[in-house]
């Protein structure tokens, strides 16, 4: 403990807004932008239509005097990777949630990114016009999610069951709500002193945790200074001591101006947020990129906090090229600029170089990547492909960039079924990819299921002559082989052997044989590719004359042909290990789910790292986990999450078999 510095910080700050979703960001977004004396930008298409943000929003904003760069960071599970390079280069986060149970898992999974980034934070409790519960009663709900005290900073102050304004505990004084403007100043009722005394002390302990000078007064009953108090609630916000909580309602605009106060005199600036990630102001200009965007008519965007130094239109940037253009943003709205300084954000053009999340410098040293978050696997996944076929060189570039634009999107080209397939974090996410690809990219796409990658096996041995013959005037082709095929133990993949004696196959032909044979393989009598088998090629013949590699390719195959038919093939289906996130609360729905879907169930841990989460594990085939994760985020609030990965081909037999190759023949 100790007496710390806290004081205002000024210069341009960077605040990132964040919280579960449906919680009011987007409406505090532009309340902020309103409070500030901007219009705001109309909210995104996408966003408009579903009321929620798909994408992060940026508005650059002069208040009291000083830049602020406001970042609207979606609150789906969905669109989370959104706020990675967001929150890798903001001041502080201001979370908003409400007071509602429902959200609590929402915010303790944000909560929790915030902590593994070392990120400050305040909570702003939006609707608090809406809600009937006592904000302290609020808080102790809310405080399981938090692994720091919620620190309270104003009460409601309410008539007749309504809330009609607040209670600063730090200023001591009273605030009157009117609607979309500044609130009015007001003496304390007297029938609410004692609640305010009674709260102010709670907020006075809590920093006195941190404060040695502060304890002591408290404990001889020393009224602090409000000037202490304040550099206090400061320094502890930005050591990450306390989350302090602010209360109102961002569709009124209530709350919205001591919010503003809160962020210009308590908020870290570039320079602490430096310290907090390592970066040291050595004379270079360091860019951490936030957001990446494909403009129809400027062409690419990088978004950019500068963190060091200062970046001018022109300027070379290693690895990332030229800067073609700089501007300041608000929502879709552009302003040029002809430099940005330490602090401030700013859209870089033609950066081609330049991916979201990547550090950047003019040193000649590569700079340390401050956000180089995993892209999260895939939790589902659709085959696409562009409706007329001429467009399908159309459909990689807008697919490239639209990678760009969101890293969370994953490509994949899968061989084996001639398949690009598209994953995602959800159904949303990746009908939201869809609508961009068709609207801002005009191209019309296909999408559907992709093909589970089945496999085909045998259950017992066989030997199978295969003899190719023909003769049409010249050379003839003949090749004569003898195989023996046999099943190998499940993951043991293809084996080829030969015990041939007295030069019946001739040694240069052996190849030809295997080459036959693997053709063979690639769609067996089921109609997939067959594993687990080895073929030995025990005897044959040749004709001096009209034996070739060809003719023995062509001998394989036939022999191949009618082996597997004959050594009972079974179809083999991918098994998965999932492992799945979930609250306490609803494992039992959850492990009830996998098991519907042919699921064994493996067991389930208590996740050390966050408290009322478990781990579920299973086995479950890969065909029953496509829109799984929909029932999975139903049963959840939206908060379940899970990992895949392949472990072993299973036999598949009976009805489920039958479907598969049922569907198998028509496609064919």
């Amino acid at each position: 403990m100790g007496n710390r510095a806290g004081g205002r910080q000024t210069g341009p700050k960077c605040i990132a807004i964040v919280g579960p979703l449906e919680s009011g960001k987007s409406t505090l977004f532009e309340a902020i932008q309103a409070r500030a004396g901007e219009d705001g930008p109309p909210r995104h298409g996408e966003a408009r239509e579903r009321a929620t943000s798909v994408e992060a929003a940026f508005a650059t904003l002069s208040f009291m005097g000083e830049s602020m760069t406001f970042v609207d960071c979606p609150g789906s599970v969905e669109f989370a990777l959104e706020a990675e390079p967001v929150l890798a280069a903001a001041d502080v986060a201001v979370v908003v949630t409400e007071p509602d149970d429902k959200k609590l898992l929402a915010l303790q999974l944000v909560l929790d990114r915030l902590d593994a980034l070392g990120v400050p934070r305040m909570l702003f409790l939006n609707k608090i016009d809406k809600s009937a519960a006592g904000v302290r009663e609020t808080l102790k709900l809310l405080q399981p999610a938090s692994r720091n005290p919620l620190l309270l900073r104003q009460i409601p102050l309410r008539k007749d069951g309504i809330v009609i304004g607040s209670i600063d505990l730090a200023l001591e004084r009273a605030y009157i709500y009117r609607e979309h403007s500044p609130s009015e100043v007001a003496a304390i009722p007297d029938d609410e002193k004692a609640r305010e005394i009674e709260a102010r002390f709670s907020m006075l302990e809590t920093l006195a945790d941190h404060d040695d000078a502060l304890m002591e007064q408290l404990l001889e009953e020393i009224e602090p200074p409000r000037d202490a108090v304040f550099d206090d609630l400061a320094a502890d916000l930005r050591a990450g001591a306390v989350t302090p909580v602010l209360i109102g309602s961002a569709e009124r605009g209530n709350g919205v101006l001591r919010l503003l106060k809160a962020i210009r005199h308590d908020a870290p600036d570039v320079a602490t947020t430096r310290e907090r990630l390592g970066v040291e102001a050595n004379g270079e200009t360091v860019l951490q990129i936030m957001k990446t965007i494909h403009t129809g008519h400027g062409g690419k965007l990088s978004v950019a906090r500068v963190l060091c130094g200062q970046v001018s239109d022109g300027m070379e940037l290693p690895g990332a090229g030229r800067v073609s253009g700089l501007y300041a943003l608000n929502g879709r709205e552009q302003t040029k600029l002809a430099a940005a300084g330490e602090g401030e954000t700013a859209a870089l053009g033609k950066l081609e170089g330049a991916n979201t999340g990547d550090t950047l410098s003019t040193g000649k040293a590569r700079p340390v990547q401050l956000a180089s978050p995993a892209t999260p696997q895939p939790v589902f996944a659709v085959a696409i492909s562009p409706r007329d076929r001429k467009d399908e060189v159309k459909l990689s570039t807008a697919l490239q960039k639209l990678l760009q634009e969101d890293p969370s999107l994953v490509l994949e080209q899968r061989q084996e079924t001639g398949e690009t397939v598209l994953g995602g974090q959800g159904e949303m996410h990746l009908r939201v990819a869809r609508e961009r690809l068709e609207g801002k990219y005009q191209v019309a796409v296909e999408m559907r299921a992709p093909q589970v990658p089945y496999r085909e096996t045998i259950r017992k041995s066989v030997t199978q002559r295969g003899r190719h013959k023909k003769q049409s005037g010249g050379h003839g082709q003949f090749g004569d082989v003898v195989l023996e095929i046999r099943p190998l133990p499940r993951g043991s993949g293809f084996a080829f052997s030969e015990t041939i004696t007295g030069g019946v196959v001739p040694k240069q032909y052996i190849p030809s044989v295997e080459t036959g044979v693997r053709e063979a393989l690639k769609s067996g009598p089921l109609g997939f590719p067959v594993v687990d088998i080895a073929v030995n090629l025990a005897d044959g013949s040749y004709h001096s004359v009209d034996s070739s590699d060809m003719a023995f390719q062509m001998a394989a195959r036939l022999a191949m042909r009618e082996a597997l038919a004959a050594a009972s093939p079974v179809l083999l289906e991918p098994m998965l290990k999932v492992e799945v996130d979930t609250p306490s609360d609803a494992t039992a729905r959850v492990t009830a789910i996998l098991s519907q879907r042919r699921g064994q169930i493996l067991g389930f841990e208590t996740r050390t790292d966050r408290p009322g989460w478990d781990v579920v594990e299973a086995m479950m085939p890969e065909a029953e986990l496509g829109n799984i994760i929909i029932e999975l985020r139903s049963a959840t609030a939206g908060a379940a999450t899970y990992r895949a990965s392949f472990d072993h081909m299973a036999e598949l037999t009976g009805r489920l078999a039958d479907e598969v190759l049922n569907a198998r023949g028509k496609a064919a």
